[in-house]
């Protein structure tokens, strides 16, 4: 039975830092805020989440997994929420997503000026 708790922890810890990984590079390689965004929350939190099954299943005692189960309940509210706080300043500052020039460069966005 420890062997198989062995392979399941592993496969989600090595699932997580994989979305993990693409949750970072979404945010180097897409265009805009919102995609960006999009991108980041949706990975980060699946990754964030797989990383902690994982570290679950090797906990060593009952409290180690309550406290990363509660870590988990913490991330499951807070990332979406920073995600929606961002998305929302960006609206209110007047970044809209359908503005073309919103997904230009810097400095694509410089010579559009002269």
């Amino acid at each position: 039975m420890s062997l198989a708790i062995d392979i399941l922890s592993g496969i989600c810890l090595f699932t997580g830092a994989v979305l993990m990984i693409i949750s970072a590079l979404g945010v180097i390689r897409l265009p805009d805020l919102f995609t960006r965004l999009h991108g980041a929350s949706i990975a980060d939190t699946g990754g964030a989440f797989l990383l902690l099954i994982g570290m679950v299943l090797q906990a060593d005692t009952f409290l180690v997994a309550i406290k990363l189960g509660l870590i988990g309940i913490v991330l499951f509210f807070t990332a979406p929420t920073a995600s929606h706080a961002v998305a929302h300043a960006a609206l209110i500052g007047g970044l809209s997503p359908d503005d073309p020039k919103a997904n230009q460069g810097k400095d694509e966005a410089e010579e559009d000026r002269t």
